[in-house]
């Protein structure tokens, strides 16, 4: 009788903790908003353990891929959140985390977009000195309304992304090189022609996945080509059996976190 009250509870537990575990990850970080002149940009902010405003904490600023745009302000923290909540990654780098969310319609880079002619898939277009979009206005306002905060370490404010987030990624630290102590790209690309602006600026890691079906390895390749030829230093990881999903890898890079907070400005 006890036996088969236990195995269904226990049965309902092993199905619900995945659920549980989501929105306890979700809840740990609070909810935010930014606006500015009619447009407004959530986002989510996971505060240090122990926070003491007096104290000075690293930002880390993460932007997400074309999948999780939106309005809920919950999309966006589908990946990498795991890493930022290790209880070990916490407790030796302190920092407070922002998770953006762009708007449906939106994207962080100002990028265009054709169809492959043979392929018929997506071509990315990137360019060069085009006017930022509205959601990169509202990120740049974001981020200077945090540098403005006493508990804001102006020397170590670092960001990175994945896919458009990391398209984005280059687009920021090409218009605030001075900003970011380092910055990490994740199956993103850019215009060549922009490396010039941050290449020996902003310390890069950049990731892509060799089976990468949406956006070719070879955008990574290129970009990493031409920081050397600019006299950057760029780490590059390529997994060679990864599809877009490189992000699942390098969000378990070990020396992720520990790489970006040995870089200040």
């Amino acid at each position: 009788m006890k036996k088969a009250i236990f195995l269904p509870v226990l049965l309902f537990i092993c199905l619900l903790s995945p659920v549980f575990l989501k929105a306890q990850n979700s809840s740990s970080f609070d909810r935010g908003s930014y606006i500015a002149k009619g447009d407004t940009l959530p986002y989510r902010i996971l505060f240090p353990q122990d926070f003491d405003p007096v104290k000075k904490y690293p930002l880390i600023v993460v932007l997400h891929g074309a999948g999780e745009r939106g309005n809920n302000n919950e999309s966006q923290l589908l990946y990498g959140t795991k890493l930022f909540l290790k209880d070990t990654i916490r407790q030796k780098y302190a920092a407070i985390v922002i998770y953006p969310q762009c708007p449906a319609n939106g994207w962080w880079a100002n990028n265009k977009f054709e169809e492959d002619s043979v392929t018929h898939k997506t071509k990315f277009v990137f360019l060069v000195g085009a006017p930022p979009t509205k959601a990169m206005k509202s990120l740049l306002g974001l981020i200077d309304q945090f540098l403005d905060k006493p508990y804001v370490s102006k020397h170590q404010v670092y960001i990175g992304g994945l896919s458009m987030g990391g398209m984005g990624t280059y687009e920021i630290i090409g218009r605030r090189p001075k900003v970011f102590a380092a910055a990490f790209a994740i199956c993103g690309g850019d215009n060549t022609n922009n490396v010039k602006k941050y290449a020996k600026k902003v310390p890069l890691w950049i990731f892509h996945g060799q089976k990468d079906s949406v956006v070719p390895y070879e955008h990574s390749e290129a970009i990493v080509a031409a920081i050397k030829d600019a006299g950057g230093e760029p780490l590059y990881t390529l997994y060679p059996n990864d599809d877009h999903n490189s992000w699942d890898d390098a969000f378990r890079e070990p020396l992720l976190i520990p790489w970006l907070f040995s870089h200040k400005k």
